[in-house]
């Protein structure tokens, strides 16, 4: 694996919540999970929240579908634990109902009447008001002592395409809403995803689309003064030619008498079927190479620190994600404990 020359800053250590995201395809909840996991590696305590209600989380921690609470999902080394939340915006918002107007019999008439799914397919908005709404009071949540429950939580967040409207969405409802509860929860929201506490992670392959999408979200995040935090590479894979031949390779000149004359020294019987499939994933796999170079000195020039996560043999299973999570413990990520 060819690791990164700007491995995970230190000041990312500080932030609270961290929210993921990447174009679909490139393993946006892969990348999440094996973070949560990194950051709960030596006794903290982590949430991890599903927004988009594909139980994306239960599939890659090969578990049943996730409820609306809480759920203990994984223990990290050295005694840190995983929880894992998938947020569903009927619950979220009987429990804002509840919370702020003291109208939970009244939140549960309209569910019965099928008003809350009419409000939420009517005004998409309000969905994620409620997801980010029901996010800041678990990051902001407190134990008996003072002390905040989880030391940190990482979001399963929507595609780049669409992050910076999900986190800013409330900024809008802030506008609206003058005075009482509402306008109070909005501001707590807007403050806490515009400040140091929250950073916002681009998932991306080594490819030129997400590669350019990435570019574009970094924009877009910075111009409406969000976070950005890390660049994860996901599904790496080792450069297997010496620089030198990889050029060559992706141009299809491979010197197919030199790998004939490489398999009759090592003794491996082969024909002309074997010979032309080697001659082409020699190709193949330098086209790939020479285009992640590419990819890479475009991702330099927006100056993010940027972790590799490696192309896992058996895929992303359970297993692997201990394996992501330690590839990235690896590279600084680390965490603080903040109770």
């Amino acid at each position: 694996m060819t690791t990164s020359t700007a491995a995970w800053n230190g000041a990312l250590d500080h932030a609270r919540l961290h929210v993921v995201t990447g174009k679909g395809g490139t393993g946006k909840t892969t990348a999440a999970a094996s973070l949560a996991l990194a950051l709960a590696t030596g006794g903290r305590k982590v949430l991890l929240v599903e927004v988009e209600g594909r139980q994306g989380l239960a599939q890659v921690f090969d578990t049943a579908p996730l409820p609306y609470s809480e759920t203990r999902i994984a223990a990290a080394p050295g005694g840190g634990e995983v929880r894992a939340l998938a947020i569903d915006a009927e619950a979220a918002l009987l429990e804002y109902l509840a919370m702020f107007y003291n109208l939970g019999f009244a939140g549960r008439t309209l569910r019965r009447m099928g008003a809350i799914e009419f409000v939420t397919t009517l005004a998409p908005g309000l969905r994620d008001v409620l997801f980010t709404g029901k996010i800041k009071e678990c990051v902001g949540r407190t134990d008996a002592r003072g002390r905040h429950l989880y030391d940190a939580v990482v979001v399963d967040a929507p595609p780049t395409g669409r992050v910076v409207q999900f986190l800013d969405v409330t900024r809008a409802m802030a506008d609206l809403a003058k005075v009482g509860p509402v306008r109070e929860q909005s501001e707590g929201v807007v403050r806490l995803l515009h400040s140091e506490d929250t950073v916002v992670h681009l998932v991306t392959l080594l490819e030129e689309l997400p590669v350019r999408e990435v570019v574009e979200a970094v924009a877009e995040l910075d111009a409406a003064e969000l976070r950005p935090g890390a660049v994860l590479l996901n599904r790496v894979s080792p450069d297997r030619l010496p620089a030198r031949s990889t050029t060559a390779a992706a141009d299809g000149r491979v010197d197919a008498k030199r790998i004939r004359a490489g398999l009759d020294s090592a003794g491996l019987n082969w024909n002309d079927e074997i010979l032309d499939g080697l001659v082409t994933e020699t190709v193949e796999h330098a086209v790939r190479t020479r285009a992640a170079v590419t990819a890479r000195e475009e991702l330099a020039e927006i100056d993010l620190p940027t972790l590799d996560l490696p192309d896992l043999t058996d895929g992303a299973d359970l297993t692997g994600l201990y394996e992501l999570a330690e590839h990235l413990r690896e590279q600084g990520m680390r965490g603080e404990v903040k109770r």
